[in-house]
């Protein structure tokens, strides 16, 4: 039996101590996970019943929660399992397509945050253009092409992976990442050169647009009234705070997961669990909080709830 296992299933190695606080773990992810759906969805939810939010701006805010609670959702029952089981397994088969989602769905992130950065810069550098610019055509068309690229890229990516052949059964991680990447027994080239092109047109020229954006957005609001300066601030505010935590997320990704790394087992556990916990909770608390027109329909809804 354990020679099978060894064969067809990958291990998790990536815990510290689970035997002993396994219940504290799993506390802890759950309502972790369940504040994730929850503070997601009220937004989500305040911006589908209020006409006045439904603008490009605050579509693609409820886009990118929507995907937000998808990439929790591709990593946390799998993990919730595992903190329970006497064995953190997984097949080598279902570890493809949890990998799958979870770089489909991070790298969906990068691309709507680019569609929303571009839609401040027409906002507020070609305000008179902005109707024409941002037809619903082109803001259905910005959403599937965010989703469906990732997904096309991706999928190449699983697919060289299906062929490779493993020497190492044990992952030095808590789920399917990029980790899986030091399994094999030979590093397949196509594998390495296909991750140099996938970071580069899914994640280095994305954000290299944003800087871009965001730098003619400052330039010309520097040089405009305070009234569009302070609408730049306050829409540009969130959404570059956003960019910033998930950068980090993202080069943690690949410096420490993919490059060897000698970080502790116990340092790389703490990284991992902040990584899937801080970013997917801080996206509706600043846009929550942040985005004027959503916290006032926020602050309203938490009054009403209050009354009741």
């Amino acid at each position: 039996m354990d020679a099978e296992v060894n064969v067809t299933y990958l291990t998790f190695g990536g815990y510290v101590e689970l035997q002993k606080y396994r219940y504290l773990y799993f506390m802890i992810m759950f309502t972790v996970y369940i504040l994730i759906i929850y503070c997601n969805s009220v937004i989500v939810f305040l911006i589908t019943i209020h006409k006045n939010l439904h603008e490009p701006m605050y579509i693609f805010i409820a886009a990118l929660l929507i995907n937000t609670v998808l990439y929790s959702t591709a990593i946390y029952p799998k993990l919730l399992i595992d903190f329970l089981s006497e064995k953190q397994i997984i097949t080598i088969a279902f570890c493809l397509f949890q990998g799958f989602s979870y770089y489909t769905l991070a790298t969906s992130e990068f691309l709507l945050l680019a569609v929303m950065a571009y839609d401040r810069y027409v906002s507020i550098c070609k305000p008179l253009q902005y109707p024409t610019i941002m037809r619903e055509t082109a803001v259905k068309g910005f959403l599937i092409l965010a989703w469906l690229v990732p997904a096309c890229v991706t999928a190449v990516s699983v697919v060289l992976y299906a062929n490779v052949k493993f020497c190492n059964f044990t992952m030095k991680g808590i789920f399917c990442n990029n980790s899986g990447f030091k399994l094999q027994c030979v590093i397949s080239e196509a594998i390495s050169i296909y991750g140099v092109v996938m970071l580069l047109n899914i994640a280095l020229f994305p954000m290299l647009f944003i800087l871009f954006t965001y730098t003619r957005i400052l330039i010309i609001s520097y040089r405009s009234c305070k009234k569009v300066r302070k609408k730049a601030a306050q829409t540009c505010l969130p959404h570059l705070l956003v960019l910033i935590n998930f950068s980090c997320f993202i080069i943690y990704d690949i410096v420490v997961v993919r490059v060897e790394s000698d970080l502790p087992k116990l340092a790389r556990l703490i990284m991992t669990l902040q990584m899937i916990a801080y970013h997917p909770l801080l996206n509706p608390i600043i846009y929550g909080l942040k985005m004027k027109e959503i916290s006032k329909h926020l602050k309203r809804l938490l009054l009403q709830i209050k009354s009741h």
